[in-house]
């Protein structure tokens, strides 16, 4: 089959010719329809730090995809050749105890899909049948391909009840546009993105912004003002990984509110901790999904009207991947989707 490849040390990823791989008796084969590209593997294609520390080349990198059955192992009785598949990337070690108290996102021995075992950029990939997630009647291919980084998004916007508040989202990405529709749709009053990418700000518009900003020309407490609002957000998604990002979002929070830090910095981040204690802020890290209530209310969300589709924005053919990884990588993008059948 043909697949992306970190071969060696060093930047770049190789389309290569490699062996179709072997399934076990508890594991599904899928032919990959279309994969999403995530920041993990623009690090790992770029090389840096994070990527050296990490990866150990030969390496199938990928873990977004939509793909159907195409063989399950003796004991798979849950899934059949032609279902429409995607893949929970985390898979657990199934004996600690988050696992066995059903709390799998919280394994703290969790292999990544493309990370620590062969991935998804291939014209096959092998999940254990307990990390395949069957998809319900009229998914979208395309957004069946992005459930992952959707996930993401569902994870840390919903981390705290979002209905009749008032939302700050710091970081455009294609996780906060998502995560911009998903607080839109379960009923946020306002919706206040800060992005200093233009491109970005005009996607998070078109995803429900009641407000988008340039951090840089823009302050937030000069937006509450203008919107009315009395104390500050009640809720905030931080997706950026900007230390001044978290700092705005501390400083405009109101008394008793979560901040949800998805980002992640690429270096430590002083913080007033006399601003988190006296307001009493909750501040939770978000990593993953919750496996799998999370990837339930992704599919009911689109299933009652959530369109997610404006933050794909670019499409390739695999053949064309270095082109797809530099529209990934240029700023001026939502999601960028591969397609291994063309």
């Amino acid at each position: 089959m043909l697949a992306l490849v970190k071969t060696a040390p060093g930047p770049g990823l190789q389309l290569q010719t490699v062996p179709e791989p072997e399934i076990g008796i508890n594991d599904v084969l899928i032919r990959v329809h279309k994969t999403g590209i995530c920041g993990t593997d623009l690090h790992i294609e770029s090389w840096d730090p994070w990527a050296q520390r990490t990866i150990a080349p030969p390496l199938i990198v990928g873990h977004e995809f939509v793909g159907e059955v195409v063989e399950v192992g003796s004991n798979v009785v849950d899934f059949h050749a032609g279902n429409l598949v995607s893949g929970e990337g985390h898979v657990v070690c199934g004996r600690c105890r988050h696992c066995l108290a059903g709390r799998r996102h919280l394994c703290a021995h969790t292999i990544g899909l493309g990370v620590g075992r062969a991935g998804s950029f291939a014209e096959y990939v092998v999940l254990p049948m307990a990390n395949v997630w069957h998809h319900w009647p009229g998914i979208d291919e395309d957004v069946a391909a992005i459930f992952d980084p959707f996930g993401n998004a569902v994870h840390t916007a919903l981390a705290f009840p979002v209905l009749g508040e008032d939302v700050l989202v710091s970081g455009a990405g294609p996780i906060g546009l998502m995560a911009t529709a998903v607080v839109r749709h379960a009923g946020a009053r306002f919706v206040v993105v800060s992005e200093p990418n233009a491109f970005r700000r005009e996607l998070a518009a078109r995803m429900g912004a009641t407000v988008v900003i340039d951090p840089r020309q823009r302050d937030l407490h000069a937006v509450q003002r203008e919107l009315g609002m009395v104390e500050g957000f009640d809720v905030a998604l931080e997706m950026s990984g900007n230390a001044a990002a978290l700092r705005a979002a501390i400083a405009n929070m109101a008394h008793g509110g979560g901040i949800a830090i998805l980002g992640i910095p690429t270096a430590e981040i002083a913080l007033d901790i006399n601003e988190i204690v006296f307001k009493m802020l909750t501040l939770r890290g978000i990593y993953g999904r919750e496996m799998y209530e999370t990837w339930y209310k992704m599919t009911v969300m689109l299933q009652s009207g959530l369109d997610i589709r404006p933050a794909i924005t670019h499409r390739f053919s695999f053949r064309d991947h270095e082109a797809a990884f530099a529209a990934a990588r240029s700023g001026d993008s939502g999601k960028v989707i591969m397609d291994w059948t063309a």
